[in-house]
């Protein structure tokens, strides 16, 4: 028999409360998957952007875990658009992602950024949920990483 459970929905919840649900999962895929790479793996990461005088004009937030690159979020100011930087951050950001054992990148994109931009790089599209937000469209793109190469150009 299942005993009685009160629910909570809360904006603020305490630390520990945070910790608990998260290391529950933890310990859920840990016993699920043994060889899954150990969440304290994740490796997270910038590319940064910058002018002449050292002021960031874009960049690149990051994660590495589960053999994928996972691309949270990409910038680039106008003034930058178009100069190639935006290739050379994910460049950039994949070459580290191999490094680091990725074997897959994963980024998400609204209908009105730059879905063109990871097709040309690469990326497929392999998801797209019509009506997120209101009146727009948000892609999933998928992109296979090859492993890196020595100095040699050997793989």
């Amino acid at each position: 028999m299942i005993g009685a459970v009160d629910l909570e929905l809360t904006t603020a919840a305490s630390p520990e409360d945070a910790k608990t649900i998260s290391q529950g999962i933890v310990d859920f895929n840990r016993r699920a998957q043994p060889t899954l790479e150990a969440v304290e793996d994740e490796v997270r990461f910038f590319v940064f952007a910058r002018d002449a005088a050292g002021a960031v004009t874009g960049g690149i937030r990051a994660a590495c875990y589960w053999n994928t690159l996972h691309i949270e979020l990409v910038w680039l100011a106008e003034s930058c658009r178009g100069s190639g930087a935006g290739s050379r951050m994910l460049h950039m950001a994949e070459d580290f992602a191999r490094e680091h054992g990725c074997e897959l990148a994963l980024v998400e994109t609204t209908s009105w950024q730059a879905k063109g931009f990871y097709e040309k790089a690469g990326f497929a599209p392999i998801a797209t949920v019509h009506g997120r937000p209101r009146g727009q469209s948000t892609h999933t793109l998928l992109k296979r990483l090859a492993p890196p190469t020595d100095a040699a150009g050997a793989a």
